[in-house]
């Protein structure tokens, strides 16, 4: 019993460190990890995209759920990461001033598998848990 706990434990660490590795390798290059919303509105020109926090914050915001339990809420906010495969403004969760000045992005089917996705999403739900834009 030990063995498993351990090994699911080991799992879940790995998942989060891979998550921030493959944000840094896939995402960074257009989503800063952590702006305010005064730094982004002084670079505002320059930005490639919205800031990874404010995107945590727009998905845990827009994505409602009937079932209060919060694990459910991860797990289905995490579960909206294969809109990068496909991106479309019908889903997505940018508010109009940023789909104006950055357009829907693009898409990266097949740069990562599933467990990569996941490992990301699960990052970006965590990283940014309590903190605002």
């Amino acid at each position: 019993m030990k063995s498993i706990f351990l090994i699911t434990l080991t799992t879940v660490v790995l998942s989060a460190a891979d998550g921030y590795t493959l944000y840094k390798n896939n995402c960074m290059k257009c989503h800063a990890e952590m702006m305010t919303k005064a730094e982004v509105m002084k670079s505002f020109g320059t930005l490639k995209a919205p800031p990874m926090v404010e995107v945590s914050n727009r998905l845990k915001a827009n994505i409602r759920i009937m079932d209060e339990d919060k694990d459910v809420k991860r797990r289905v906010v995490i579960a909206f990461i294969d809109y990068i495969d496909n991106p479309s403004i019908q889903y997505s969760m940018c508010e109009p001033m940023a789909l104006e000045k950055f357009g829907v992005m693009p898409s990266l089917k097949g740069k990562l598998n599933n467990e990569q996705k996941e490992a990301i999403a699960s990052w970006v739900y965590d990283r940014y848990d309590g903190k605002t834009f």
